[in-house]
């Protein structure tokens, strides 16, 4: 339900009387809470959000946020708790467990098929259909998706452990985990240590199996703290497999068969060389040219699964475990050593890659192998004369504070010059609200204007006459107010903050001796783009005469000039070729209309 993004529509704080009313649902809902834990699930005091979203099939849903984290969502008046809530309360729900590598299918929209539900020694929870239930992974009790059960654990053996098993509605790692804080999850020991392999099977098979299971070294199974990192270093491919089609394999007897090939030294330490280096590779490789400026601080766990993952050639696994490093931490620490990057932890027992040095000599002198480089989209690869291939430009919209505004950023810690995103000139501006206690107490839509929103917001004519202001009303002056800046990140290279809006691509139509017309583009180089390229293609695809020429008033910049009106093949071509947004470019409606041929 929420493996894509979801829309949200309104975000407000409870009211008491919803507050209490909330509380008397969760505790019909989950009757095993006690008043001590519905208090803290429920606070009366603490902040607590409702969110009313609408999922990506326009699902309308209500969601219960205590400080940042989603706490529970609600389909259709029914109430389910979010993986936040069941790290603290990890008994809440029936549990059943499966292997790790099936959590990315499931957050990416699965459901759990009962192939792929493992089974301890003393079975299976007792649950009906339609029951909600939590899915732990082996090694594990820490929840990682909410689901509901499609049939009883009755009819779960009696159909063999084949079908599906349940329909899940929320996972660890889908966009509602990602509108909280992004912890994962608690490692908390598991009851039952060594599942078994399937349900039905004979007493004497059984017995042999769990002998197999007991010879598996501890480590493979065990609750291990960086477990989030650690999925892409199964066998995804097998117990992905496996929980689809229902096959009886042994994951267990094929990693200790594995764990067994790499007890020796010699392999052991030829392995650790090549990981070393293939783990080097996807670092730099990902550094240099997927991580941006703008996405920092990143988690470790993000970065490594998102970015370094995707940098890994193909035909290669990276396995952190055959690594000289053994934790990806300790390699971040081997690199933060070289100042190559900087880790801290912003929550506790979270590492996050808080800067990186892209001037380090490391990155610069980094080589993207070929084949890597073969990979990118076709049309990202379009370069002439064997230039560095083009990629549209991101352009973010900044808000620099003026000497008007800088009383109402100073208790955010802003001062005067400071350049701000939308989202941060909005957090700046509900903190000065909070912190001034200017939220109208008979309707929270309004503001009240005080001394130094008057002076700030209002003109001289409305001081006398405007008393409070609608929040989006707020947001709109505050935001007219600051200076205009904005922020392109090329490609490649590190940000530039420029003052101002962006010029747009400015495309004109002159008209020349003999009633001739010529094409003139400007502004081509604010987007990284080369005005000789844009020349020579659009002379190979009109052919038609084109010129460069220095642009009026400008050192450094030059203009586009093609004889005729090709503002069709243009805007072909920076649309479709180049992915340049159509609002940065302007004069595309004097384009030739397109008559029959008589």
């Amino acid at each position: 339900m929420f493996a894509k993004a979801f829309r949200v529509k309104s975000n407000t704080a409870i009211k008491g009387s919803d507050r209490r009313k909330l509380r008397s649902d969760v505790a019909a809902t989950f009757p095993t809470l006690t008043p001590e834990q519905l208090s803290e699930l429920v606070p009366n005091k603490e902040e607590l959000n409702v969110i009313k979203l609408y999922a990506h099939k326009e699902e309308a849903l209500t969601v219960y946020a205590n400080s940042r984290n989603p706490i529970l969502f609600e389909i259709e008046k029914v109430l389910y708790p979010t993986v936040y809530t069941l790290w603290s309360y990890p008994n809440l729900l029936p549990i059943f467990s499966t292997w790790p590598p099936v959590l990315h299918k499931l957050a990416g929209g699965a459901d759990l098929m009962l192939p792929g539900v493992t089974v301890s020694p003393s079975g299976l929870p007792q649950v009906e259909q339609g029951t909600l239930c939590a899915i732990t992974l082996v090694g594990n009790r820490a929840p990682v998706a909410v689901g509901i059960a499609t049939m009883s654990t009755a009819e779960m053996v009696a159909a063999g452990m084949k079908g599906k098993g349940f329909t899940v509605l929320h996972t660890y790692m889908d966009h509602l985990w990602a509108f909280g804080d992004k912890s994962c999850p608690p490692t908390i020991a598991s009851i039952e240590t060594e599942p078994s392999e399937m349900v039905g099977a004979e007493e004497e098979e059984q017995e042999d199996k769990e002998k197999e299971e007991v010879s598996v070294p501890q480590n493979i199974l065990s609750a291990d703290p960086s477990l989030h990192t650690d999925f892409e270093n199964l066998s995804t491919e097998e117990a992905v497999h496996c929980a689809d089609m229902g096959e009886k394999e042994e994951p267990n007897e094929n990693r200790a068969a594995e764990m067994i090939k790499e007890a020796n030294p010699e392999n052991s330490r030829h392995l650790q060389e090549q990981m070393d280096v293939l783990l080097n590779q996807c670092f730099f490789h990902a550094l240099k040219c997927k991580v941006k400026k703008t996405e920092l601080p990143l988690l470790a766990s993000t970065f490594l699964r998102n970015y370094m993952f995707s940098c890994c050639p193909k035909g290669q696994q990276l396995d952190i475990k055959k690594s000289s490093y053994k934790k990806f931490s300790k390699f971040l620490q081997s690199m933060q050593k070289q100042k190559i990057i900087q880790v801290k932890e912003l929550s506790k027992g979270v590492e996050s890659i808080v800067d990186v040095d892209w001037r380090h000599e490391s990155i610069r002198s980094f080589i993207v192998p070929e084949t890597a480089a073969s990979e990118l989209p076709a049309e990202n690869s379009k370069g002439d004369d064997g230039e560095q291939p083009y990629r549209s430009p991101e352009i973010i919209p900044l808000y620099g504070v003026s000497p008007k505004m800088a009383p109402m950023f100073q208790d955010s810690g802003y001062k005067k010059g400071d350049t701000l995103s939308s989202s941060e000139v909005r957090d700046a501006v509900i903190n000065f609200v909070k912190i001034n206690e200017l939220v109208d107490e008979t309707d929270k839509n309004f503001v009240k204007v005080n001394p130094l929103l008057c002076d700030c917001l209002l003109n001289k004519s409305e001081q006398d006459e405007i008393a409070k202001l609608r929040w989006e009303d707020l947001m709109s002056r505050c935001l007219d107010q600051l200076q205009p800046f904005h922020q392109v990140i090329y490609f490649g290279r590190e940000p530039i903050v420029r003052k101002g809006n962006i010029a747009p691509i400015n495309i004109t139509i002159a008209q020349r001796s003999s009633n001739k017309k010529v094409t003139i583009i400007k502004n081509l180089e604010l987007y990284g783009l080369d005005p000789q390229a844009i020349a020579n293609t659009l002379q190979q695809k009109v052919q038609a005469g084109a010129t460069i020429t220095a642009l009026p008033g400008t050192k450094d910049r030059t203009q586009v000039q093609i004889q005729g009106n090709q503002i069709h093949h243009l805007a072909k071509l920076l649309l479709e070729d180049y992915h340049i947004p159509r609002k940065y470019i302007q004069g595309l409606g004097k384009a030739p209309k397109m008559g029959r041929k008589k």
